[in-house]
């Protein structure tokens, strides 16, 4: 499998009221359509959220970036591209950006803890998780490399 199937594509449309003064989606809009994406990409993978709970997971997010490079409009019919980035012993890192007319708008990535599902802490990936994350394809550099 190549690094363009490990990459998820979802379509968004920038709703009216997420647009601000400015005329470009308010920056808290843009984790909400993370996580539809990130949602899309576990259901195009073979793991629907609602079946986690049968092996007894769940993920809390740890950490968030976000850099933007250029506002996206009411109109814009942009796309959040999602990859795997990391996967841990009990983490692991999915990578995103928005994309308009061919041009990456903002990137960033996530950082996910997986959970017992009955509360007891941090637990390892398991298997089925791994498999569904699939290889490893950045989309993103870290901060401070490239531009």
């Amino acid at each position: 499998m190549n690094k363009d199937d490990q990459v998820f594509a979802h379509p968004i449309q920038p709703r009216f009221f997420e647009i601000d003064r400015q005329g470009v989606m308010f920056n808290m809009w843009y984790l909400a359509h993370v996580d539809e994406a990130v949602d899309g990409f576990f259901l195009a993978r073979g793991l629907p959220y609602s079946t986690w709970s049968e092996m007894g997971v769940d993920v809390h997010v740890a950490h968030v970036e976000i850099d933007w490079r250029a506002g996206i409009g009411y109109g814009d019919q942009p796309e959040v591209l999602v990859s795997t980035a990391r996967i841990g012993k009990k983490s692991f890192t999915l990578d995103f950006a928005f994309r308009k007319e061919g041009a990456a708008t903002a990137t960033g990535h996530i950082v996910y803890v997986t959970v017992a599902g009955d509360g007891s802490g941090s637990t390892p990936v398991p298997q089925r998780l791994v498999d569904a994350l699939g290889a490893v394809a950045p989309l993103n550099t870290p901060a401070g490399e490239g531009a």
